[in-house]
């Protein structure tokens, strides 16, 4: 009876030592499987010069006698616009010979739903208006979107920033046809609905040149 006793005492304690170390196996598993897993990866900031000539080598793909017209940044929660970077952009180019408007997007972005990252076709229109009249020429397009900022910044924007640290800052180059000039717009909000104020920075002087609401 004492040696059936001393049998079931060790078979027990067998049993209990099998389920510990399965249970630390199924642990170690977990954390190699925990630290094996790639990190996420990060999201890319572009200026705006950076977004605008990766688009253009695209938009040239599509049609050698592509005209830039419009260049814009997208505010999202990687990125809220200040310091002139973005993780989304978005370039508009005009065919002539097309007669078409097409947009190009440049993006580093990570989030689920944004443009996939690197360089992209966007939308398309028929495009039956002066193309000299908005078209501009890279010459014009020397001053980047983070030179804007600073610029804007002297001149009421940092204000603007110190009342909400979290101001979103959009950015636009347009084409001016009344100047024959090429402008930043440094926008204070995510659109102009939500604008508290516009900055105009002429994109190939650097120069402040006025400000709205």
């Amino acid at each position: 009876m004492k040696q059936l006793y001393i049998l079931l005492v060790v078979l027990v304690l067998a049993g209990m030592c099998l389920l510990t170390g399965c249970e630390s196996s199924s642990n170690q598993a977990e954390q190699s499987s925990a630290a094996s897993a790639p990190a996420p990866k990060p999201p890319s900031l572009y200026s705006g010069l950076q977004a605008f000539n990766t688009a253009k080598a695209l938009a040239l793909k599509w049609a050698p006698d592509a005209i830039p017209v419009k260049l814009e940044s997208q505010v999202n929660s990687e990125s809220n616009g200040q310091g002139g970077k973005a993780t989304v952009w978005r370039a508009g180019f005009i065919s002539p010979s097309q007669r078409t408007l097409k947009f190009f997007l440049c993006s580093g972005s990570r989030l689920h739903g944004a443009p996939p990252y690197g360089t992209s076709v966007d939308t398309e229109e028929p495009y039956g208006g002066d193309v000299a009249s908005y078209g501009f020429q890279d010459i014009f397009l020397k001053v980047d979107s983070d030179k804007a900022y600073e610029v804007a910044q002297e001149h009421g924007g940092a204000d603007l920033i110190k009342k909400n640290p979290d101001q979103p800052v959009t950015y636009f180059v347009v084409w001016n046809p009344k100047q024959k000039a090429l402008f930043w717009y440094v926008m204070y909000g995510k659109d102009k609905a939500s604008s508290v104020g516009v900055g105009m920075v002429n994109a190939l002087t650097g120069t402040f040149a006025g400000a709205s609401k």
